[in-house]
């Protein structure tokens, strides 16, 4: 059994990974047991952590795992990650033992550890990302990045966030009418684009491709999103 600490502060997790069968035979799954302070009444039973490294996920595999999940891709990561815990709304959705990615409620990614990084961002002003169905033309967005190891530390970087348009996005066979948005982030030694296909009657980001350092694109596609209570 090896401990495992998360948000130190606020909250703490441990446990021991196990293998077992599950998706057809093609998903390694790891099962912890957890006692966090503000873990959500979902997922505080047992905390299922599953990491499928192959491209992608089929509807049949998503339905047989009850747990949220994701497909996301990264320079270093690649696969379908379960839902591990929510933390005062933060979610963190482990990838096997390799690394950890923390996405908002909306699907904004906020950080991730492991693998001998992390980064994190965050929004230091008003967000446009709270109501999207609202923003008319463009909305200015500042962020503050950390880069461990180069130890750079709140650096500034500014988005230029705008509506491009509708697009159909096929999610694991179904069809989405999704608005996308670009945005366009600026910052020392930062020149990149941010893209989000989003459901804008609940600003929620189905899809994304989002920054969180230099070259460092994460790619989600929201399989099964979780929903508080579910």
């Amino acid at each position: 059994m090896r401990p495992m600490q998360h948000d130190a502060t606020r909250s703490s997790a441990r446990g021991g990974l196990g293998r077992a069968m599950g998706i057809a035979a093609l998903v390694a799954l790891a099962a912890l047991t957890s006692s966090c302070t503000t873990v959500s009444r979902s997922s505080a039973d047992a905390l299922r952590l599953i990491f499928v490294p192959k491209p992608s996920a089929t509807p049949a595999q998503v339905a047989a795992v009850r747990f949220p999940q994701l497909q996301l891709r990264a320079p270093d990561v690649n696969g379908v990650l379960v839902l591990g815990f929510v933390d005062g709304g933060r979610q963190a959705w482990i990838a096997g033992g390799d690394a950890v990615f923390y996405l908002q409620p909306n699907g904004l990614v906020t950080a991730t550890s492991g693998i001998g990084r992390s980064y994190a961002a965050r929004i230091t002003g008003p967000s446009p990302f709270d109501d999207l169905g609202a923003l008319q033309g463009t909305a200015r967005v500042q962020r503050q990045y950390d880069w461990i190891p180069s130890y750079q530390m709140s650096v500034p970087v500014t988005g230029t966030l705008t509506k491009v348009g509708t697009e159909k996005v096929v999610i694991l066979e179904r069809p989405l009418s999704l608005a996308r948005y670009e945005e366009k982030l600026s910052g020392p030694g930062f020149r990149e684009t941010n893209i989000y296909w989003v459901d804008e009657r609940s600003g929620f980001i189905w899809k994304s491709r989002q920054y969180l350092a230099p070259g460092y694109a994460v790619d989600i596609e929201q399989l099964k999103p979780y929903r508080p209570g579910q």
